[in-house]
């Protein structure tokens, strides 16, 4: 049996949430925590946090909050990196104050300031957020899909930024399929798998992922292209998507899938597919 979920909706208020992951038949469930397409955003309240926390306890619900969109870690404007390490820091605090034990984030992009520049931004701001902020929250490194100047496109980027985080024992990673296919790593056949999980085994350390997004991919393989589709709808296919939940310590860990809704599929019926094609094995 795995532990399949998807990203869901706060509207009208952080814990509707959870019943709308209980609704779609999650075992795990994604959040953003405030509106992602801002910098502002309302405190919680300690009336807030106990309905959730609350609520969240009694469903047995795995939560998951990731960052907004608008935060760039690696920025080189610092208007923008003083806002992201606020937002990272808030984030942290959030978490810790919903019961929220994972906070994903993106590693940004240097957008011309170089790899090298880029990556020691990611470092000073994830450092500077969790010496701010004294909880349990573990934050996981997302990988990215190898778009232009972006940051975390390659286990040896995150190798290099894990590398220098003072608190290790509070990073973790998330692991994005649909990232990594476009990002030039195969995940379709029973040998591509095989070396992917190696490299990034050797590199980082399976023990270090948490959570994997489990997502099809709208581009071929190493095309670059961040564009997630429904399970075994798109490049990966389900046959690749198979192979992948045949792995024992792949299949053991949470997924959540971040795929369409539309005419074609919607969230429940990507769970489901998961689930199939899981209990195929």
């Amino acid at each position: 049996m795995v532990s399949v979920g998807v990203h869901v909706s706060i509207a009208g208020s952080l814990d509707q949430a959870i019943d709308r992951a209980k609704a779609k038949g999650c075992d795990v469930f994604q959040i953003f925590s405030r509106n992602p397409r801002g910098w502002a955003y309302k405190p919680l309240s300690d009336d807030e946090c106990s309905v959730f926390s609350g609520k969240l306890q009694k469903s047995e619900l795995l939560p998951v909050d990731h960052m907004p969109y608008l935060p760039n870690l690696a920025s080189p404007k610092n208007d923008i990196y003083e806002k992201s390490i606020a937002t990272l820091t808030a984030e942290l605090e959030r978490c810790g104050r919903l019961g929220i034990r994972y906070l994903v984030t993106h590693l940004g992009h240097h957008l011309g300031y170089g790899i090298a520049g880029g990556r020691k931004r990611v470092v000073a701001a994830i450092n500077t957020s969790l010496a701010t902020v004294e909880n349990n929250v573990m934050l996981l490194l997302e990988n990215t899909a190898g778009e232009k100047n972006c940051v975390g496109s390659s286990f040896e980027h995150i190798h290099s930024i894990m590398d220098d985080i003072t608190e290790i024992k509070r990073i973790g990673v998330c692991f994005d399929t649909c990232h990594a296919f476009a990002a030039g790593y195969e995940l379709r056949t029973v040998t591509g798998i095989e070396n992917t999980i190696s490299q990034f085994d050797e590199l980082i350390g399976l023990n270090n992922i948490r959570i994997i997004h489990l997502n099809d991919s709208k581009g071929d393989l190493g095309s670059g292209l961040d564009r997630h589709e429904h399970i075994g709808m798109g490049f990966i296919g389900e046959n690749g998507f198979y192979n992948i939940l045949r792995r024992t310590e792949i299949r053991a860990l949470p997924f959540v899938c971040e795929t369409p809704v539309d005419k074609r599929r919607d969230d429940e019926g990507n769970i489901r597919k998961v689930r199939e094609l899981a209990g195929a094995l």
